[in-house]
């Protein structure tokens, strides 16, 4: 008689930094589990490196006040900062995607929501860039006050983008990220430094920076960020995981 092969006990999911972690003893050790999310991470923050240091350049630049420069020529400016934002934000949508599924509770609906969101902020970026290149920069007054409602359009999307990829700087997910060279080049988490657009430029020319928001992880976002409002929001580097 045979004997019967022992059966093997299933882990109880247990809470990690706020995430809960499926980790099974059937074909699946813990070490397997962190060396799939150390994978994932990888993934995400070598195809994210790049697009975080030009969302980086593209806020400086919204904060930049250049002495004598014409309205139009700063309309210009801020329009191709913002461009420049709506691609990288797109960008970090399609590394997430491309990354498959984290090995982690409710993986998909996390990366599904995370995509979804940068999508948005990124074609919240190019609304945001016509509704700048359609004002008259003739009328300062006005052309002032255009800035400004653009800066708060892009503040709000500076909210989403540091939203979206919150989730992933939770728990065992965060963790991996952190450890990834190309999440550590930011330190924007949910507070960082930003700059946006002076909505007040008064006198046509100049923006004025701002302190601002943030962006995911020690990561940074770009998509978190910069606003031609007079205050501003700088990406961090997708690194999910605060620092």
């Amino acid at each position: 008689m045979t004997e019967r092969a022992p059966v093997k006990k299933r882990l109880v999911t247990v809470p990690a930094l706020g995430v809960l972690f499926a980790l099974a003893a059937v074909g699946c050790s813990a070490d397997d589990s962190s060396a799939k999310l150390d994978g994932w991470a990888k993934s995400v923050c070598d195809a994210a490196k790049d697009p975080v240091a030009q969302s980086r350049t593209a806020l400086a630049d919204t904060a930049d006040v250049k002495d004598g420069e014409a309205p139009v020529d700063l309309q210009k400016r801020l329009s191709a900062d913002l461009a420049s934002l709506a691609t990288t934000n797109q960008q970090l949508a399609d590394a997430v995607q491309k990354a498959g599924v984290p090995k982690i509770d409710n993986g998909a609906k996390v990366q599904q929501d995370a995509v979804n969101e940068l999508k948005q902020v990124a074609q919240g970026y190019l609304d945001a860039q016509k509704k700048l290149d359609g004002l008259a920069s003739a009328d300062q007054a006005k052309f002032a006050d255009g800035l400004r409602s653009v800066g708060d359009q892009v503040q709000q999307l500076s909210q989403v983008s540091t939203s979206a990829l919150a989730a992933l700087q939770s728990g065992g997910l965060g963790e991996a990220m952190k450890k990834q060279p190309g999440c550590k080049a930011g330190t924007a988490g949910t507070g960082a430094a930003s700059a946006s657009p002076s909505a007040g430029a008064t006198d046509g020319a100049g923006a004025t920076g701002g302190a601002g928001a943030g962006s995911p992880g020690a990561s940074a976002d770009p998509a978190a960020s910069g606003s031609p409002s007079g205050a501003a929001t700088d990406p961090g580097s997708p690194s999910p995981g605060k620092s």
